[in-house]
């Protein structure tokens, strides 16, 4: 089967092997199945033909057992001899254990190489469902970025996001002119989000270096694909910036990639386990982004496989989309249950040797309800197939085995420093201090400008026809005035003065104006 990628089959009761088209695997496909069925182990077994096969991987570790890959299994595993077994009924024939190239990325950097984007890469659409912002807050993030273009204040990290909308909140009135409305309640309530976000260590997905795609594509010299994992037990604790940020990915991919058409197989392959979390409560708006990426993406030779417990978690407009289906078993408690069920299985091909609905029902862990494209493009009819053997190590690696593997990689060393160059913060911080500067030289030269006579006046003796005192600016303050009076008036008389107009200035922003 050197066009396709091997999956199961075989058997008295199984007597279709099935297989996966490299030629189709770019029409994108769907792994549902419920908890402990064997999704997990069907990820891994189509990851390791996909980089057989000379094809780039890029998958989410949500449970840490998918980093198994980078190791053969071991003839001491407890269901060593089951798999030897399995493979003899599916005809598996030159089934061996073997590792693959494994390359693993963490956002917090402490499971693999760091990944980071700026906050001009994920743009405002994909931001604002990071942050969960309304509709007039997002309008307000739409607003700073397209003030970051006309000003040139590159947005990198979140402390540059932060800065520009201060620039933002303080120059309201006048940006409401040009763009529409500018509430300061809205900036407000965006910095909330961040400041949120920063509390939760997302401040780590952004800034520079940032993540190069061609380091997600990566063929080693032995012709096989290097599988990208992503360490995502910890990012599940954020389902929002998990998801998000592998939307963005998939953005970027779609953005990048030229046009190829119909190749071979397919460029990159991304599977995005839990998928359900990429459309819990998403806006509309999302997930017509989510439907246009997967309807165009083919086209860059990218496939992507959503991997979720129910097909009914994914949008029916994404659903008709994939086209190549591994279906495990769904269990019906519920009418609710029932139903999905059966819209499940109205989706396939039937098949006269059995019940789709029935075999969704019944399939056992590690056996599945199957649907892969045949020739030009069409649904092949569905099958009943026992799920082939992993290679690799079934379970997580060992720390120090991580450890090694990071330690060796390609990539050793080029993400982990993070670099923090002159971008938005640094520019308007600039502007302030120049600003200052000016504002104090201005002052000391208005004071040096006072009129001689005037000051010689101020400070010379008078007789007042008693006694000789010396007369000053000052007037005695009253007995029955406080100490926390006096500081009180001095404090309001300073900032009556040019000093005290500069500090406000200075606290609300408006310092920013000046280039």
């Amino acid at each position: 089967m050197q066009d396709r990628i091997f999956i199961g089959g075989g058997g008295a009761e199984y007597t279709e092997k099935q297989g996966l088209l490299l030629k189709y695997a770019n029409r994108h496909g769907l792994i549902a199945g419920a908890t402990g069925t064997g999704k997990t182990v069907t990820l891994q077994i189509l990851a390791e033909g996909f980089s057989a096969a000379g094809v780039p991987v890029f998958m989410s570790d949500v449970k840490s057992d998918l980093s198994g890959l980078a190791l053969p299994g071991r003839e001491d595993f407890k269901l060593h001899d089951a798999f030897t077994a399995r493979a003899d009924t599916i005809g598996f024939d030159d089934y061996a254990y073997n590792g693959f190239p494994v390359t693993f990325w963490d956002l917090y950097g402490k499971a693999g190489h760091p990944v980071r984007t700026t906050i001009a890469e994920m743009g405002p659409l994909l931001l604002a469902r990071l942050l969960n912002l309304t509709n007039a807050q997002e309008g307000v993030l739409n607003i700073a970025f397209r003030v970051s273009d006309d000003e040139g204040l590159p947005l990198l990290d979140l402390k540059d996001l932060q800065a520009l909308l201060i620039w933002v909140g303080e120059n309201a009135r006048q940006l409401s002119l040009q763009f529409g409305n500018v509430s300061r309640a809205s900036v407000g309530a965006i910095q909330r989000a961040l400041l949120v976000l920063e509390n939760q260590d997302g401040e780590m997905l952004f800034g520079e270096p940032a993540l190069e795609l061609a380091d997600l594509m990566q063929v080693d010299p032995d012709g096989r694909g290097r599988i990208s994992i992503l360490a995502a037990d910890k990012l599940m604790g954020a389902p929002r910036l998990y998801a998000t940020f592998l939307l963005w990915l998939l953005s970027e991919l779609f953005e990048t990639l030229p046009e190829v058409g119909d190749p071979d197989k397919p460029k990159l392959v991304f599977f995005f386990d839990e998928a359900h979390l990429l459309f819990d409560r998403a806006p509309r708006a999302l997930v017509d982004k989510v439907e246009q990426v997967a309807r165009l993406i083919r086209s860059k030779g990218v496939g992507v496989y959503f991997c979720t417990q129910n097909p009914a978690d994914i949008p029916e407009d994404v659903l008709g989309q994939l086209g190549n289906r591994v279906q495990h078993a769904l269990r019906a408690f519920t009418a609710r249950d029932r139903r999905e069920l059966r819209h499940a299985a109205e989706t396939y091909r039937d098949n006269p040797r059995f019940d789709t609905e029935a075999a969704i029902r019944e399939v056992g862990v590690g056996e599945a309800v199957t649907s892969v494209l045949e020739r030009k493009g069409a649904p092949g009819m569905v099958e009943r197939t026992l799920i082939r053997p992993p290679s690799s190590q079934l379970g997580p690696l060992g720390d120090k085995e991580r450890a090694a593997i990071i330690a060796t990689s390609p990539i050793a060393g080029k993400y982990e420093e993070k670099v923090d160059r002159i971008s938005a913060y640094e520019t308007l911080k600039a502007r302030a201090d120049t600003a200052a500067k000016d504002a104090e030289i201005a002052e000391l030269a208005e004071q040096e400008e006072t009129d001689p006579a005037r000051r010689e006046y101020r400070t010379g003796r008078r007789y007042s026809g008693a006694r000789v005192e010396r007369s000053s600016a000052r007037t005695r303050r009253r007995k029955s005035e406080s100490f926390g009076e006096a500081i009180a008036g001095v404090v309001i008389k300073e900032l009556k003065g040019t000093t005290g107009r500069r500090i406000v200035r200075g606290i609300f922003g408006t310092l920013f104006k000046g280039r």
